[in-house]
């Protein structure tokens, strides 16, 4: 006897009742405009990378063709189709901040953690990303963490600090 699995149980229920909230806001048959926040919240659920499986579940959800949500994950770059760590150091690099030192800042960070751009720390703490404009020039050089808080004005030193932060709210939390 086999057993069918609905692809819609890979979403928990908790996702599932956050992606009726945003289905509800939009008019009767308008579910696809509810795919970009649907998307984020199954990648949060998921630990911050989303899985084929589950943006073909959110989808099969939003009752939608498949390849919608791997469009939308493989435009934005705040989506994840690879595991990351627990804190997401995004540097832009485009010319406002590469004009404002965003190269000594990439490296200080890299060599701080050990890690290139793209890449994950062992003990999967960190992982930084480069990215082009984040719309805020007047801030540069500039980062984007856990694709919540931007931090503007960064030094080298600045940098190193964040890390300690980081580090130190980890320890703490354990």
């Amino acid at each position: 006897m086999t057993t069918t699995i609905n692809i819609t149980d890979l979403l928990s229920d908790d996702s599932k009742k956050q992606i009726d909230h945003w289905v509800s806001k939009f008019p009767e048959g308008r579910q696809r405009s509810a795919i970009i926040p649907a998307l984020r919240i199954v990648q949060k659920q998921n630990s911050g990378s989303l899985t084929n499986e589950l943006m073909e579940a959110v989808a099969v959800y939003l009752n939608l063709p498949k390849i919608a949500a791997f469009e939308i994950a493989s435009f934005y770059d705040m989506y994840e189709t690879q595991p990351v760590g627990k804190h997401k150091i995004a540097v832009c690099t485009n010319v406002s901040c590469q004009l404002r030192g965003s190269d000594a800042i990439v490296k200080a960070l890299e060599e701080r953690l050990g890690i290139s751009m793209g890449q994950t720390s062992q003990d999967q703490l960190f992982t930084l990303r480069e990215v082009e404009c984040m719309a805020c020039c007047d801030g540069a050089p500039m980062c984007q963490l856990n694709d919540e808080a931007y931090i503007t004005h960064l030094t080298p030193t600045s940098v190193n600090q964040l890390i300690d932060d980081l580090i130190a709210k980890e320890a703490s939390d354990d």
